[in-house]
C-alpha cells in the first residue's frame, strides 16, 4: 500500500547521512532512556559481569509510514475494547467454562486456575483491579481486490505485562527530534513533518493507570499506618528495565507515589501479609532497608506470564501469595486467563453473541460492528465441525502456507508459521486433546515498507512490516453493584507502539530479539 505509493520512502542516504543520523540516535538514546541492558549474544557476561552497561534499544532510523485512518480507529475503539476484557475477566463463570477446557491440555492454564481456585475459597479481600492492556494490528488490504478499503485486523490482545509503554514514547520523541535538527534528507512529497508525528502520551497515561489504582487503595490496612508503595513484579534478568523505570520514575515524579522493583523469584523472601490481618495487606520489607516497611497498593506484572518462569512449587506459591493479598492486582489472575488466545478466537468466530453479552451497554453496544471488523480469521482446533476443518489444514503442507499456529502464551518467539506446522501436530500424537491448547490464525499480509533498523550497533536497511499497538488502562470492581450493573471505574486509551521488523522475520517480540520499536509517520491512503 504505501510501499506503493511512496517507493522512496524512506529516501536513500549517503553515508555522511546515515551516520549523522545513527550517531544522534546513539546519543540522544543514552541521554533521554530509550535503552536496554544488551543481550548475552552481543555482550558477553566476561565483559559485563555485573550487567552495568547499558546500550541504545533497538529502534528505526525513521518513522515508518502508517494510514492515518487505521491509526485513529484503533486508538477510537481501545476503550470498548478495555470494557471488554474487563467484563470478561468479570465472568468468572463463562472464563471457567473456557479455562477448564484449556486446563485439560495445558498445565500451566490449570495452575493460574488453581490459583484462582485456592483464593476464591478462601475469599477474595481486593474487589478492585486494575488493567494496563494492549490491542496490537496489523495494516491489511484484501489482495485480490485493488479496490479493497485499508483496515486493522487484530494480531492479539494482551492483558498482562503489554512493555514498551515507556520506551514507545521516547521513541516518538526521537524522531521528532531528528527532524527538528534537520537529520532527514527531504522526501519528494514532503512526509515527515510536525503534523505527520503524532504525540505517543504512553509513559504519562500508563503510569496515571497505576497511580489511580493506587488512590483506590484508599488508607492503609496495618494497624501501624505503614507508608504506602507500588510494586513492580519483574524478571530476574530483565534486559528491558529502562522501560519500567519510565513508569516507575514519572510515578514520582507526577504522582508522588514511590515504587519498588521486585524479581519474582524473589517474593516469599521480601513481602509477607500480617497472620492476624483480616484485611491481608501485602507488606513489603526492601532488602537494602529491612528497617522500613511498606504497605503495597498495587502490584503490576512485568513477569509471570511465562511457564519459563515457575520453575518450582515456591514460584506457585508465590503467585499465589500476591494474589490473596489486598493489594489491586494488574492484573489479576482471571485478568491474566482472559487474555489467553482461546478467548480471542472465541470471540472471533463468526456470528459470536459474546460481544453482545459484554458489551451491553448502549455506548458499548454501538462498538460491537467496529469492533468484529478487526478480527482476523481464527480457528479452533477441537472436535467442533470449525475445528476438524482447521485440524484439515493444519495437517496439509499444501494449504498451510499462509497461517500461524499460536498457543496460550506471552512474550514473543511461541508461535508456529506456515509449513512447520503440520509436522508439529503430528508431534502431539493421535490425542486430539492436545490441540485444544492452540489456535489456527489465517497469517495477517500487510504491505511492505522500507526501513532501516538500528540494533546491536548497526544498521540494516531493507524491507520491514510494522505492528501497531494501543494501549488501554481500566479500572473496575469486581462483582456488580446494587443495580446489578458492571462497575469500570476509569477507561482511556494510554498512547501507541509501533513494533517493526524485516519482512522475512516471523516473530515481531523487540524483547525475543526480532524487532525493533518505531513511531508512526501517517499518512492519507
Amino acid at each position: 500500500m504505501a510501499a506503493l505509493i511512496y517507493p522512496d520512502y524512506p529516501p536513500n542516504l549517503t553515508s555522511e547521512q546515515s551516520d549523522y543520523i545513527v550517531s544522534n540516535i546513539k546519543d540522544w538514546s543514552i541521554l533521554s532512556g530509550l535503552a536496554v541492558r544488551p543481550s548475552s549474544s552481543f555482550v558477553s557476561e566476561k565483559i559485563d559481569p555485573s550487567r552495568s552497561l547499558a546500550v541504545t534499544a533497538p529502534v528505526t532510523l525513521f518513522p515508518s509510514l502508517f494510514p492515518r485512518e487505521c491509526f485513529e480507529e484503533a486508538r477510537a475503539i481501545q476503550t470498548a475494547y478495555n470494557e471488554l476484557y474487563a467484563c470478561i475477566a468479570n465472568d468468572e463463570e463463562w472464563l471457567g467454562e473456557v479455562v477448564k477446557e484449556l486446563a485439560e491440555v495445558d498445565d500451566f492454564i490449570s495452575n493460574l486456575w488453581n490459583v484462582h481456585q485456592a483464593v476464591k475459597k478462601e475469599g477474595y479481600v481486593q474487589d478492585l483491579s486494575l488493567g494496563i492492556f494492549r490491542s496490537d494490528y496489523m495494516v491489511h488490504k484484501d489482495p485480490s481486490n485493488q479496490e479493497a478499503k485499508t483496515e486493522i485486523k487484530q494480531v492479539e490482545f494482551n492483558t498482562i505485562a503489554s512493555s514498551f509503554g515507556g520506551l514507545s514514547a521516547k521513541v516518538s520523541a526521537l524522531h521528532k527530534h531528528l527532524l527538528s535538527i534537520s537529520a532527514y534528507p527531504p522526501t519528494i512529497p514532503p512526509l515527515i513533518s510536525d503534523s505527520s508525528l503524532p504525540p505517543n502520551p504512553s509513559i504519562a497515561s500508563l503510569s496515571r493507570g497505576i497511580a489511580t489504582a493506587h488512590k483506590a487503595y484508599g488508607r492503609p490496612k496495618t494497624s501501624s499506618q505503614l507508608p504506602l508503595c507500588t510494586l513492580f513484579i519483574v524478571q530476574d534478568l530483565e534486559n528491558n528495565a529502562f522501560d519500567q523505570h519510565a513508569l516507575a520514575t514519572n510515578l514520582l515524579t507526577d504522582h508522588s507515589v514511590l515504587t519498588f522493583r521486585l524479581p519474582f523469584s524473589t517474593v516469599l523472601a521480601h513481602t509477607s501479609i500480617p497472620s492476624d490481618s483480616p484485611s491481608q495487606p501485602l507488606i513489603y520489607t526492601p532488602p537494602h532497608s529491612p528497617s522500613t516497611p511498606y504497605e503495597v497498593t498495587t502490584l503490576y506484572f512485568r513477569a509471570g506470564y511465562s511457564p519459563a518462569e515457575y520453575t518450582s512449587p515456591n514460584s506457585w506459591n508465590a503467585r499465589l501469595h500476591l494474589e490473596r493479598s489486598a493489594a489491586i492486582k494488574c492484573p489479576s489472575i482471571l485478568t491474566h486467563l482472559a487474555g489467553s488466545k482461546k478467548i480471542q478466537q472465541i470471540l472471533a468466530t463468526p456470528s459470536s453473541p459474546h460481544l453482545s453479552r459484554f458489551l451491553s451497554s448502549t455506548a458499548s453496544a454501538a462498538y460491537i460492528d467496529r469492533i468484529q471488523a478487526t478480527f482476523a480469521a481464527i480457528y479452533p482446533l477441537d472436535d467442533t465441525a470449525e475445528g476438524k476443518h482447521a485440524i484439515e489444514i493444519a495437517t496439509d503442507p499444501e494449504r498451510i502456507r499462509g497461517y500461524v499456529l499460536k498457543p496460550q502464551r506471552e512474550g514473543g518467539g511461541n508461535n508456529i508459521y506456515g509449513l512447520k506446522i503440520p509436522p508439529f501436530i503430528k508431534s502431539l500424537g493421535d490425542d486430539s486433546k492436545k490441540y485444544r491448547g492452540h489456535i489456527l490464525m489465517e497469517l495477517i499480509e500487510p504491505p511492505a515498507l522500507r526501513n532501516g533498523v538500528f540494533r546491536n550497533g548497526e544498521v540494516t536497511m531493507g524491507e520491514v512490516i510494522g505492528e501497531l499497538g494501543v494501549y488501554g488502562v481500566c479500572l473496575w470492581r469486581h462483582g456488580r453493584d446494587e443495580k446489578g450493573e458492571r462497575e469500570i471505574l476509569e477507561n482511556w486509551e494510554a498512547g501507541h507502539l509501533l513494533r517493526t521488523k524485516g519482512r522475512e522475520s516471523e516473530e515481531g517480540g523487540v524483547a525475543a530479539g526480532f524487532g525493533a520499536v518505531d513511531s508512526v509517520c501517517l499518512i492519507d491512503v
